[in-house]
């Protein structure tokens, strides 16, 4: 790694993955370095709910999880702080999340999970040796091949890699060192693109109900939430400028009818300002159905639901894939009163937004409006030509945001991606740090 220098000599390591290791450092399997816990919370000994999320062990509340019974905590397992937390389960499917964090306090958590209590290896030193080991793969081939899921028993022969006690020590003290700087990075980067995010919501909005002249005359709205717009505007219910259309319920009985298969469009597919369209989905509908439910060049597609900042997002189709079709949690919204672009715009808005979850059904992190009341959507309405003018300078001033939060959610991945392998380098003793440390 640029900077750091390796160790004087090395030796072979004889695990497939990793061809040396320093001449001082040891390998031992993990039994020889830590023993598997396995206490079970019998008699709610413990409340302290805990959670395996991004590779950091967080609190949850016991109270409110729901699907669980309070008796249910019974066969959770006891940790205690020091013990590493790994989820090996979903190996198949899930090569991409965090699989094993520190535990920094005591309490409760999934049997699912294993759990291992270090014993001869510093325990912050063997959660840097477990996320190396998940950056690399390592569980994923355990056991001849791709499994689902690991026990104990299978993963309890795992080669660890060990440099002395102060050795490991010096390791940790200069990985919290590097990776906590690493972090205040990445969490200044990402406070910018949220601050970017608000930007674009008001470059938008004030475009959207005020215009581009700051000099002309005003008048009220009639619309407490959007206030006063230019005198010219016409404020029109979103039923009298477009047509919306529902789209086609999956699961529908299709027996002793001709179908056919084709693309459809889903809440994944219709993102906030653009559309995902690797992964389209197809179903078979009625032949009959097609011209029915088929998108339109034009046509303003918007979520009806799903997570809060799902709610009404959208984007103008263009005939991207033919013929295509829309779920029934995707409205078609056809405009024949308003540009399609203006109607996007306005939709992406924070006003709409303030509509759309005044008048959504919500739960638990989860909203969802109705055509009936998307119709009721009062919009502004400015002539055709400003419209236009507005759309045109919204794509600049936006495009320029898009661009510069590109490049910051690509810093982000690159320090990431640093921060992987400076933890990779240090633990498997590609980099000599003990004098950094």
């Amino acid at each position: 790694m640029t900077g750091r220098r390796p160790y004087q000599e090395y030796k072979a390591a004889s695990i497939p993955w990793l061809a040396t290791i320093p001449k001082n450092w040891e390998v031992q399997p993990l039994f020889s370095a830590a023993s598997e816990r396995k206490v079970k919370n019998l008699g709610m000994r413990e409340r302290n709910l805990l959670s395996l999320s991004y590779g950091q062990i967080v609190r949850r509340d016991i109270n409110s999880n729901e699907g669980l019974l309070p008796e249910s905590f019974e066969t959770y397992q006891i940790v205690d702080r020091g013990d590493i937390v790994l989820r090996m389960t979903d190996l198949q499917n899930d090569q991409r999340s965090l699989r094993s964090a520190l535990v920094r306090e005591r309490g409760i958590i999934t049997s699912a999970y294993i759990a291992v209590r270090p014993q001869s290896i510093n325990p912050c030193f063997l959660d840097y040796l477990m996320r190396a080991y998940d950056v690399q793969k390592v569980f994923y081939a355990m056991g001849g091949g791709l499994r689902q899921s690991l026990k104990f028993e299978e993963l309890r022969r795992l080669r660890l890699v060990i440099p002395s006690q102060p050795e490991q020590i010096g390791i940790v003290r200069f990985l919290d060192r590097e990776t906590t700087r690493i972090d205040t990075l990445i969490a200044k980067k990402t406070r910018f693109i949220e601050l970017l995010k608000e930007k674009r919501q008001a470059v938008i909005t004030k475009a959207v109900t005020k215009g581009l002249d700051d000099s002309v005359e005003m008048k009220d709205s009639g619309v407490v939430w959007i206030g006063s717009l230019p005198i010219h505007w016409q404020m029109k219910r979103l039923k009298h400028i477009a047509k919306v259309q529902t789209g086609i319920a999956k699961g529908k009985d299709n027996a002793g009818k001709k179908t056919i298969s084709v693309p459809y469009l889903r809440v994944a597919n219709v993102q906030d300002g653009h559309l995902l369209l690797e992964d389209v989905a197809t179903m078979e509908i009625p032949q009959e159905d097609l011209a029915r439910y088929s998108l339109q060049c034009g046509d303003v597609l918007m979520n009806e639901g799903g997570d809060f900042d799902k709610l009404g997002r959208g984007h103008v189709w263009n005939d991207e894939i033919t013929p295509c079709v829309h779920q029934n949690h995707v409205f078609a919204v056809r405009p024949y009163g308003v540009s399609s672009e203006w109607l996007n715009a306005f939709t992406s808005s924070r006003v709409a937004q303030f509509y759309f979850m005044g008048r959504s059904k919500q739960s638990t992190n989860l909203a969802s409006i109705s055509s009936t009341n998307l119709m009721e959507l009062p919009v502004p309405v400015p002539p055709q030509r400003e419209q236009v003018l507005i759309v045109e300078s919204l794509k600049r001033s936006t495009d320029k945001l898009a661009a510069l939060t590109a490049r910051t959610e690509r810093s982000i991945e690159l320090l990431k991606e640093h921060r992987a392998a400076l933890i990779t380098a240090a633990v498997t003793g590609k980099i000599d740090v003990r004098e950094a440390a």
